[in-house]
This record gives structure tokens, C-alpha cells and sequence, in this order.
């Protein structure tokens, strides 16, 4: 039996650096050449345990997350990472069973001597 004091207080689903192809960027050289972008999404559940039956149809779908984001990501060009991370987060806000969210993006081929430029948006605590 698991003492009350460690039985978990939540749960995340985390999506980390998922790269991804996007035409981003308002530089003249950005403009129609794809750069390498890599998305975390975390996402805070409503539940802190897994499902009880342990049926993946009762849990979160990592695949959808993924493609939701490469959809946002590829539908459109972006002059900003701005823009492009807050269209993640909404698009990610209102899913069943999102309690909080955090959406970053980053681009690390900008800078020689930067591992990534990036921005982020969150509800996290």
C-alpha cells in the first residue's frame, strides 16, 4: 500500500523536442526556406493516475498530440515563434482532460554559439 503522502498529485503527458520542418522566420533568407524547429508540449492531465482498466482508449493519444502540433506547425508560414507557439496552445487548450499546458518552440540552428532561440507559453504552476 502506497502511504497517502506519496500517492501522485498529477500526472503530464510530455511531448519533448519534436522536430519538425517549418517556413518560419520574417529575414529575407527565412522567407520559403524550411528551418529545423523543435516543439515541447507538457500537458497537464485532469486525472493523476492512469487509467483503470489500462485500455488505451481511456488515455491520452501521443500520436494525436504529435500530429496536431505538426498540423498547426505546417499549415501555414509563420513570421513569428511567437504566433506559431500560441496557435499550438490553443489548439492544444481545449482537449478533453487538459488541466494546465506549457507549448515551447525553439529554433537551434540560429546562432553558432546557442544550443536554441525559443519561445514559450504556460498555465503550468
Amino acid at each position: 500500500m502506497v502511504p497517502l503522502h506519496l500517492l501522485p498529485k498529477q500526472a503530464r503527458i510530455i511531448v519533448e523536442d519534436l522536430e519538425i520542418q517549418a517556413d518560419i522566420g520574417f529575414h529575407p533568407f527565412e522567407i520559403g526556406s524550411p528551418q529545423r524547429l523543435l516543439v515541447t508540449v507538457e500537458v497537464l492531465l485532469d486525472h493523476a493516475t492512469p487509467p483503470a482498466d489500462d485500455d488505451p482508449a481511456n488515455a491520452w493519444d501521443y500520436d494525436f498530440v504529435r500530429e496536431q502540433v505538426i498540423a498547426l506547425a505546417v499549415q501555414r508560414r509563420h513570421n513569428l515563434q511567437e504566433t506559431l507557439a500560441y496557435n499550438i496552445y490553443l489548439g492544444l487548450a481545449g482537449l478533453r482532460g487538459v488541466r494546465a499546458l506549457r507549448v515551447r518552440t525553439a529554433k537551434p540552428d540560429v546562432y553558432p554559439d546557442t544550443r536554441a532561440v525559443g519561445v514559450e507559453y504556460s498555465s503550468l504552476p
